[in-house]
C-alpha cells in the first residue's frame, strides 16, 4: 500500500485498539459476579473455606521451575491483574486466597483494589515473626495467619522451634486463627503431638526442605542431577497424606501439582485432585497456585473440586466400592 494508504490503515487500527481498550477498562470496573456453583467447604474456626484455596505463589513470581518462569508470571501478574485473576477465581466459587507478608506492599494493594471493587473472598497470611502481625492484620482483616512453612523447616531443624510456638501465641493474642505450615512431615507430626493450639496446618505433598535436616556425621553427597535445589520426591505424597490423617485439625495441603510437574495435561492434573482427596480427611482442603496464561486453570480446578472434592460424593462412591 502507498503511504497515505498506510496512515489511513494505521488511524483504523489505533481506533479500534483504543475501543477495545475502553471496553476493557470498563469492564474491569464492574462488581464481582456472584459465584454461579458453590464449591464444597470446610471450617477455619467460625468461617466456612472453599476447600480449594487460590495460592500466591504465581502472583509472586515463585515458578520453582526456574527464573525464566519467575519472569514470565512477575510480568503477567501486574496488580490490577492480579486483581482480575481474584475475582474470577471467585465467579468460578473459590471464597480464600492465601497471600504471603514477603510479598506484602504488592499483597495489600491487590486485596485493597478487590475489595474496591466487590471482592468478598477470605484472606489469610504466611509470615514468619510476630512483630508481622499486627501490621498485616490492620491492613488487609485476615480470618488467621500461618508460620511460613520453610522457616518452620529451618528453625525445627534448628531447635528454634519455640520461635514457631511464640508465632502461634502471638496471632492468637491478636484474635485471629493460627496455622503452621511445614514441608517436613515431622514437623507437623511434632506439633500435633505436642498439643499446640493451632487451629489448622498447611501441609506441603513434597518435602523440599531435606537439607535442613542433614544430620552432623552424615556424609554430604554431591546429587547427581543439576539444579536439585527443589527434590521432588516421587513418594512425598504418600508420607504426607498419612500424617494429615492423624492430625485432628484441619488440613491444607499445597503443591499437590508438584509446582507444575504434574501439569501434563488435564488428565494428569484431575488425578491429582482425585488422589489428593481421596487421601485426606473431609475437614481437609487444598491450596493451588494457578497461572491462567494460556489456559482456563480457575475453571477446570473448581471443576475437580466439584468431582473429586464433594464429601458426600466420596461417601456414595467408597459406598459403592469405586
Amino acid at each position: 500500500m502507498d503511504r497515505r494508504q498506510f496512515i489511513s490503515h494505521l488511524g483504523c487500527v489505533t481506533a479500534t485498539s483504543s475501543v477495545a481498550l475502553a471496553a476493557a477498562s470498563r469492564a474491569s470496573e464492574q462488581p464481582a459476579e456472584s459465584p454461579k456453583r458453590p464449591l464444597p467447604t470446610i471450617s477455619l474456626g467460625k468461617h466456612r473455606v472453599t476447600r480449594l484455596v487460590v495460592g500466591s505463589n504465581p502472583l509472586n513470581g515463585y515458578s520453582y521451575l526456574g527464573p525464566h518462569v519467575d519472569r514470565h508470571m512477575k510480568e503477567y501478574f501486574t496488580v490490577d491483574r492480579s486483581v482480575d485473576f481474584l475475582l474470577a477465581c471467585e465467579r468460578s466459587g473459590i471464597n480464600t486466597h492465601q497471600f504471603s507478608y514477603s510479598a506484602a506492599g504488592k499483597s495489600l494493594e491487590i486485596i485493597r483494589k478487590a475489595r474496591q471493587r466487590g471482592c468478598k473472598m477470605n484472606f489469610f497470611c504466611l509470615a514468619r515473626d510476630p512483630d508481622e502481625i499486627r501490621p498485616v492484620a490492620a491492613a488487609t482483616r485476615p480470618i488467621a495467619l500461618v508460620h511460613h512453612g520453610g522457616v518452620t523447616d529451618r528453625r525445627f531443624a534448628e531447635g528454634k522451634d519455640e520461635l514457631v510456638h511464640d508465632f502461634v501465641k502471638a496471632v492468637h493474642d491478636q484474635g485471629l486463627l493460627a496455622g503452621v505450615s511445614a514441608h517436613n512431615p515431622e514437623c507437623i507430626r511434632r506439633v500435633a503431638d505436642a498439643g499446640w493450639e493451632v487451629d489448622f496446618f498447611m501441609t506441603c505433598f513434597y518435602f523440599l526442605t531435606r537439607k535442613f535436616f542433614h544430620k552432623p556425621g552424615e556424609p554430604e553427597t554431591e546429587p547427581e542431577t543439576l539444579y536439585f535445589n527443589y527434590p521432588f520426591y516421587r513418594n512425598d505424597p504418600a508420607v504426607m497424606t498419612e500424617v494429615i490423617k492423624q492430625v485432628d485439625q484441619p488440613c491444607l495441603g499445597f503443591k499437590i501439582l508438584a509446582a507444575g510437574r504434574k501439569c501434563k495435561d488435564q488428565t494428569t492434573v484431575r488425578d491429582a485432585f482425585r488422589f489428593t482427596f481421596e487421601n485426606i480427611k473431609d475437614t481437609d482442603g487444598v491450596i493451588v497456585g494457578m497461572f491462567p496464561w494460556c489456559f482456563d486453570e480457575v475453571g477446570a480446578n473448581a471443576q475437580y473440586t466439584r468431582e473429586h472434592g464433594d464429601p458426600t460424593k466420596q461417601a456414595s462412591s467408597r459406598a459403592a466400592g469405586k
